[in-house]
C-alpha cells in the first residue's frame, strides 16, 4: 500500500472529526457571537448547544463511520446493509440528528424507502457529509464513486443540488488523496458552479447554514485561502452556523491536502480515542477495497 496515500486517507478522515469536533462547539451561532464569546476560537473544548464532551463528535462522524462499516462487513456495496446501519444510529440516541436524516430513515423504518422521491426541501447537507467512507472504498473505481454515493445520499437526501455538491466533493477528496494537487479542485469547483451557479462562492456570502450551497460556499471559500490545516479548520468553524458540518467537510479536504503529519497533535489528542480507533480501523480496510 502506498504510505502517502494512506496518510493523505487517514489525514482526511481524522481530519473530518477534528472539525466535527471542533466546530460542534460554535454550532448555530453567528460569527460575531463566537468573537464576544471565544474570541477566535481554536481548541477543542466541548460543550456547546449539545453539550458535548471535548474531543466529542456529533452525526458527521456517526453516520461516516456507519456507513463505512456497511461497505468493511460486506466487503463491497449493498445499500440494504448502509441503510440498516443508519437505523441502527438513528435508535442509539446519538446527541443529534438532522430533521431531513431523521425523516428519510425513518421512512427506510416504516416503509422499507431505500431511495425517496426528489424533493425541494432536502437540499441540506447531510448526504454530502457522510461520504467519504464511499470516497475511500473508490478511489480507482469512478462509476462505483458516483452510483455508491448517489445511492447512499437519497436515502435521506434526493435532491440535485445535494447530488452534485456530494459528487463535486468526493471528486475534491479523491484527487487530493491520490496526490494530484489543487488543480483537479479547482476544476470541480468550477464544473459546480458551471452547472449550478448559485455554488459561485467568490466573492463569499458569508453564510454558513446547513442548506448545502451555504455549507459549500463556506468549505470551498476557506479551504483555497488558507494555506495549512489548522488556519482552514479556524477560519471555517469560526464562521458558526453549521459548524459541526462545514468544520468536517472543511477538515476532509484540508486533510487529504496536507496529510496527517499537519493535522495539530493537541486536537487529535483530545479526539474521542474510540473514534479515532475505529477510523483508523476503517481507512486500512477501505482504501484497499479502493485500490
Amino acid at each position: 500500500m502506498n504510505e502517502q496515500l494512506l496518510n493523505r486517507a487517514l489525514g482526511a478522515y481524522l481530519g473530518f472529526a477534528c472539525g466535527d469536533a471542533l466546530g460542534a462547539t460554535v454550532e448555530f451561532m453567528s460569527p460575531k457571537q463566537i468573537q464576544k464569546r471565544y474570541g477566535v476560537h481554536t481548541e477543542m473544548i466541548g460543550g456547546g448547544w449539545l453539550g458535548l464532551e471535548p474531543g466529542q463528535v456529533t452525526d458527521d462522524t456517526q453516520m461516516s463511520l456507519a456507513l463505512g462499516q456497511a461497505i468493511l462487513d460486506h466487503q463491497g456495496w449493498n445499500l440494504k446493509a448502509v441503510a440498516d446501519n443508519f437505523l441502527a444510529w438513528l435508535e442509539s440516541d446519538p446527541p443529534d440528528v438532522g430533521n431531513t436524516c431523521r425523516r428519510g430513515i425513518v421512512r427506510y423504518r416504516d416503509d422499507g424507502v431505500l431511495i425517496g422521491l426528489p424533493r425541494e426541501d432536502e437540499a441540506g447537507n447531510g448526504a454530502c457529509m457522510r461520504n467519504l467512507p464511499v470516497v475511500l472504498a473508490t478511489l480507482n473505481r469512478p462509476e462505483d464513486f458516483e452510483s455508491w454515493s448517489l445511492e447512499q445520499s437519497r436515502i435521506t437526501h434526493h435532491n440535485p443540488l445535494s447530488d452534485a455538491a456530494t459528487l463535486a466533493l468526493g471528486h475534491m477528496t479523491n484527487a487530493l488523496i491520490s496526490g494530484q494537487g489543487l488543480e483537479p479542485c479547482v476544476l470541480q469547483a468550477e464544473g459546480l458552479i458551471g452547472q449550478y451557479s448559485e455554488f459561485a462562492y467568490s466573492p463569499y456570502p458569508g453564510k454558513a447554514s446547513g442548506y448545502i450551497v451555504d455549507t459549500v460556499q463556506t468549505v470551498l471559500h476557506h479551504f483555497f485561502n488558507t494555506d495549512s490545516f489548522e488556519s482552514c479548520l479556524i477560519a471555517t468553524v469560526n464562521q458558526g452556523g453549521d459548524a459541526d458540518t462545514t468544520g468536517a467537510l472543511a477538515g476532509m479536504l484540508a486533510g487529504a491536502k496536507y496529510g496527517l503529519d499537519q493535522i495539530p497533535a493537541r486536537w487529535l489528542e483530545r479526539l474521542d480515542r474510540q473514534v479515532v480507533a475505529h477510523i483508523r480501523r476503517q481507512v486500512a480496510v477501505l482504501v484497499q477495497l479502493g485500490e
